[in-house]
């Protein structure tokens, strides 16, 4: 049984019962600087308690970061987006779309074509360079919080695994539903803290990737997080995707320091292209345990993402286009 602390506040709901979870480095880089996480015993909301300050937020990226993201991103272009591109294309089929954190601009590539005006934001200047070179899409450079755009620019605004990543959610989702047009969509995916696997592998699951994702949602959480707002959930649901293989990977640099076996190489500088029997051997595992295993995690709600879309309520109701 973990102590309560009666100190700290769910910086979500409010509750002041939180609980300690774990402590885990930054396995990622191979750094040992442990990480402290608490939890709101209400909402299930997990934070990072001693988060770095966000001039310092850089070092904890770097270019390996941003190549693995983008390596991500762009490789199988129309398999990796397709699904979202689908959902999105099922409610609405054109207007103005923003992608916060669009990194290199997989996702926007996607849309590109008359039917959409394309916007996005992004933390770095060479990815958002790409993204606009890509895609022809408008890309703000910087904090979503200093972001100029005005209310009601936007159809529809997507973020793919990027809301954990800021320092103040609650202020950026209030941004977003200004930045909505009455009707318009917003479309987010997230690490799911309540999945199955990450039950699995405790402080050792990639999903944690500390200390660059502040906060770690639940089905539970990212419903608190929107029910003070003016938005009508249209769905929320749990994915069948999953990060067993790279956690497993940190399984294992583990028991090659206890025993002595080698020397770990971080997974950041282990991004190397796989061999072709490599390949196939990982194909085979994929489809005969990781996909299923996927599939029936997120048929139980223990999925390890977690996709939403919101509507921003209008006066009268708001009319879905499906």
């Amino acid at each position: 049984m973990h102590p309560v602390l009666p100190s700290l506040v769910c910086p979500i709901c409010g509750y002041e019962r939180v609980t300690d979870l774990f402590c885990a480095p930054d396995r990622f880089h191979g750094r040992k600087t442990p990480y402290q996480l608490k939890q709101c015993l209400s909402c299930s909301l997990v934070w990072l308690q001693d988060r770095p300050k966000p001039e310092e937020m850089a070092s904890h990226y770097g270019s390996d970061y941003h190549k693995a993201i983008t390596i991500g991103g762009e490789a199988r272009l129309d398999k990796r987006w397709r699904y979202p591109k689908n959902r999105i294309l099922q409610v609405i089929q054109g207007g103005s779309l923003l992608d916060i954190g669009c990194s290199s601009g997989g996702f926007l590539r996607t849309l590109s074509g008359p039917r959409w005006k394309l916007y996005g934001i992004e933390v770095s200047p060479a990815e958002a360079q790409k993204a606009e070179e890509s895609t022809g899409a408008k890309v703000f450079v910087g904090d979503i919080l200093d972001a100029p755009y005005s209310p009601s620019t936007f159809d529809v605004i997507t973020g793919f695994h990027v809301l954990e990543h800021f320092y103040r959610p609650k202020e950026v989702v209030e941004k977003l539903w200004g930045w909505l047009k009455p009707g318009g969509i917003l479309y987010l995916h997230v690490p799911n803290i309540e999945s199955l696997e990450a039950k699995i592998f405790g402080s050792y699951w990639y999903g944690l990737e500390l200390p660059r994702h502040l906060y770690h949602f639940s089905p539970t959480s990212l419903s608190q997080l929107f029910s003070t707002l003016d938005f009508d959930k249209l769905f929320l649901q749990t994915l069948s995707h999953n990060h067993i293989e790279p956690s497993l990977y940190y399984l294992i640099q583990m028991a090659q320091v206890r025993f002595g076996l080698a020397n770990p190489v971080p997974l950041s500088s282990g991004l190397r292209p796989p061999s072709l029997a490599w390949k196939i051997v990982r194909k085979a595992i994929r489809l005969a345990f990781l996909e299923s295993f996927g599939s029936m995690a997120a048929a139980g709600g223990r999925g390890a993402g977690i996709e939403a879309m919101y509507q921003k309520r209008c006066s009268g109701g708001c009319e879905v286009v499906g």
